[in-house]
């Protein structure tokens, strides 16, 4: 029986029930009395015309409003001051006026100015509101709570972690609540309210105008700035730009029509475990308590004080919201920190995932545990310890270059046979069966000198992994950060300032591929492998210094081991002109 047939049975079964009891089961209505007294009601004479009328009761269903149980008390203070909280790794700066953040220093670290590192852009914050913000349906209120003068409590004007602070404000009408608990490490807790003296009034807490190091050039900054989120129950760490795809950018390229603005605001799927801003070295996390709290990313521009630019290519920094669904306090735990992984593993819960080595990182993590050891225990210095760990990893990989050269070298002394069987067949399509014969006839001159055409992919496939998970250890390790290596390289996380590196990584990748047999005949390829290094030259200039100095150490130890493989096997002459030689012999 299908799902339709046994609703209609149901219903005809309910409907035989009720009848049933009506007839049978129903309880009897009582007899009537007889009337020996006629209703009071009956018997009363209508009122006069100067009685006044009752009046009407009110309605049973419609429950009294109850009134205020306690007035609130009018807290607001006189002028605006600033509270410093002291600790051992940051100094955070709070304003009585709208109770928010200031200044959120690091201690330990500095911009690219050599001025401590401030990560809150103070300049955009001016404009957009500077971080624990409130923000309420009412855009009036918003405005009067973010610029009312709290009381703090205690007062003063500098604290030293461990430390509580509470900055209250009431106009008598409404009532906002920050409570702050400073622990000794990187984390604060987090308590605000908002409310009107009956119930709590609902609002988002935000961090708006950027967050990270803003002393590095914009371009940079832009590229780095990102959001992201775990949701509950799950592992991975989501990450979000809020800038339009690069398919939609094309799209709209090729189709000529105007591309579509950035997306303005998103909201994050609930439940989350946490959220927060990130720059490529420092984390903002947002940690609620409450796990029905839901989060909201929006981009607002804002305009710098030196602006000339058109008005639709302002900066539009990333701006986070913390909500509730249902009115009430807003209870989290705020952590700003390096992506340091002692640092963040040492978190509760641990955030090391947030440090992101991408699709190998089951080698990075090794590699940069090894290179941080050589620097700890050998060499002190990162510039000098990742040309040590470059070389060993170059050497380690000396087989599967020998492997590969030889592989190549076989396929350029045949490569001249290949070629006469491809003009052979070139006259005839693609999808013409003679085609195939051209394949078999390339295969069999391949069997004939024992050569496998994929032997020199294998190799190469298998350093992958080490280069990549490398390259992303050098990008994303905070320890490089300001690292000095030599001369004029005074921070390995920043491009080379006078292109030396570049330079000397470019001619030595030249050199390199000028000892390297090529696999392919054809001059205009040649000519094109030839022109990479220049490609990669003009891409390296901005990377940073320890990427290039990596690359630079991988390409001269790959001569060196070019040389030593060169004598070893020297390259033999092709077949033709090996005939020759044998004829004139």
């Amino acid at each position: 029986m299908d799902n339709e047939k046994r609703v209609i049975l149901a219903f005809g079964l309910s409907f035989a029930i009720l009848l049933l009891w009506r007839v049978y089961l129903a309880p009897k209505a009582p007899p009537p009395s007889t009337p020996t007294k006629a209703p009071s009601v009956e018997t009363q004479p209508p009122p006069s015309q100067t009685e006044a009328p009752k009046a009407p009761a009110p309605p049973p269903a419609a429950a009294p409003r109850l009134p205020r149980p306690v007035a609130i008390p009018v807290q607001q203070g006189t002028q605006a001051e600033e509270i410093v909280v002291e600790g051992k790794v940051s100094r955070v700066t709070l304003s009585t006026e709208g109770a928010v953040i200031k200044s959120w220093v690091l201690k330990d670290y500095q911009d690219q100015k050599g001025h401590p590192l401030d990560l809150i852009q103070s300049a955009a914050c001016e404009q957009l509101g500077f971080p624990l913000s409130l923000r309420l349906a009412d855009a009036e209120m918003s405005k009067k709570l973010n610029s009312a003068i709290f009381v703090a409590q205690p007062a003063g004007r500098t604290l030293r972690t461990p430390a509580k602070l509470e900055l209250v404000y009431s106009d008598g009408e409404i009532q906002a609540r920050k409570q702050f608990e400073f622990g000794p490490a990187y984390d604060v807790r987090v308590e605000a309210s908002v409310s009107d003296g009956e119930r709590f009034v609902p609002f988002e807490v935000t961090w708006p105008g950027g967050f990270g190091d803003h002393s590095v050039n914009a371009g940079m900054a832009a590229g780095m700035e990102r959001a992201f989120y775990q949701i509950e129950g799950t592992t991975k760490v989501h990450e979000e730009h809020l800038t339009p795809s690069i398919t939609s950018r094309v799209g709209s390229w090729f189709s000529g029509s105007p591309q579509q603005a950035d997306p303005m605001e998103q909201k994050i799927p609930s439940p989350v475990t946490f959220a927060g801003l990130a720059d490529r070295y420092f984390v903002d996390v947002f940690l609620p308590t409450s796990p029905d709290a839901s989060f909201t990313l929006r981009r607002r521009p804002w305009t710098p004080p030196d602006w000339k630019g058109k008005e639709e290519d302002r900066p539009k920094p990333l701006m986070l919201s913390l909500s509730a669904p249902q009115p009430k306090p807003l209870a989290f735990r705020l952590f700003v920190a390096p992506r340091d992984l002692e640092v963040l593993r040492a978190s509760n819960p641990p955030l090391d995932q947030l440090v992101d080595y991408g699709w190998f990182s089951f080698v990075a993590r090794p590699l940069f545990l090894v290179l941080r050891y050589i620097y700890d225990h050998w060499i002190h210095n990162y510039g000098w310890a990742i040309i040590f760990l470059t070389i060993v990893i170059t050497m380690a990989f000396l087989p599967l270059k020998l492997k590969q050269i030889r592989s190549a070298q076989g396929m350029q002394r045949v490569a001249p046979i290949i070629k006469g069987i491809q003009d052979k067949y070139k006259q005839y399509k693609f999808n013409d069966p003679r085609k195939q014969r051209m394949q078999q006839e390339i295969m069999k001159i391949y069997k004939e000198h024992n050569i496998n055409p994929l032997g020199g992919c294998l190799p190469m496939l298998l350093q992958l992994p080490f280069l990549y998970g490398f390259y992303m250890v050098l990008y994303v390790s905070i320890e490089l950060r300001h690292a000095p290596w030599f001369a004029w390289v005074k921070d390995l996380s920043a491009p080379d300032p006078y292109y030396i590196l570049p330079i000397v990584m470019t001619v030595s990748m030249f050199f390199m591929q000028k000892m390297t047999p090529m696999t392919v005949a054809d001059p205009a390829q040649q000519r094109m492998m030839m022109i990479m290094p220049i490609v990669f030259g003009f891409i390296s200039l901005n990377f940073a210094s320890g990427l290039v100095l990596y690359w630079m150490t991988s390409n001269l130890v790959g001569i060196g081991q070019q040389v030593f493989i060169n004598r070893m096997t020297p390259p033999q002459p092709p077949p033709a002109a090996r005939k020759a030689a044998e004829k004139e012999e």
